[in-house]
């Protein structure tokens, strides 16, 4: 990962769960942003309530945002970041070849009906998992956030990497 202190070098990168499941899902999620560098933290949709899971108090540590619908959300993207969809559909790129955008919004859906149509459609990337079956959303959540603090993240121009 890039460890330089310039903002305008290390990149940032906020992540959410659209119609969460369980309170559960949300507070271990929001705790491995805290412990993996997020910037920010999100929901979306109707089913946010306070986390006990939270047990590091991330939703007090760093920004968090809710929303109402995915458009509201949308039309909240931080100018320049990417929406890359975790979601386990045929077209979307496997983890592991990812290369993770700079500046960028991770999207999960809730485990029993994932992401929008919608949500897929406005996704600048879509990534999966090498997995026959799809993973507990706080798990592939943690996963996605380690791999990029592993391998650190590509500079976009014009949707290609630099």
């Amino acid at each position: 990962m890039n460890q330089d202190t310039d903002n305008l070098e290390s990149g940032f990168f906020g992540i959410g769960i659209m119609n969460g499941k369980t309170p559960e899902n949300l507070g271990v999620l929001w705790r491995s942003a805290q412990n993996l560098g997020a910037s920010f933290i999100y929901t979306i949709g109707k089913r946010y309530a306070k986390q006990a899971s939270d047990t590091h108090n991330a939703v007090d540590s760093i920004p968090y945002f809710h929303y109402k619908t995915f458009e509201d959300f949308y039309k909240h993207l931080p100018k320049g970041a990417m929406l890359v969809g975790i979601e386990f559909v045929d077209d979307a790129q496997l983890l592991q070849d990812f290369k993770h955008p700079r500046n960028c919004v991770y999207l999960l859906g809730a485990e029993d009906h994932g992401l929008s149509n919608l949500a897929i459609e406005k996704s600048h990337h879509l990534v999966k998992f090498n997995t026959p079956r799809s993973l507990n959303v706080s798990v592939a959540g943690s996963i996605v956030m380690y791999d990029r603090s592993v391998k650190g993240f590509t500079t976009y121009i014009a949707g290609k990497p630099k």
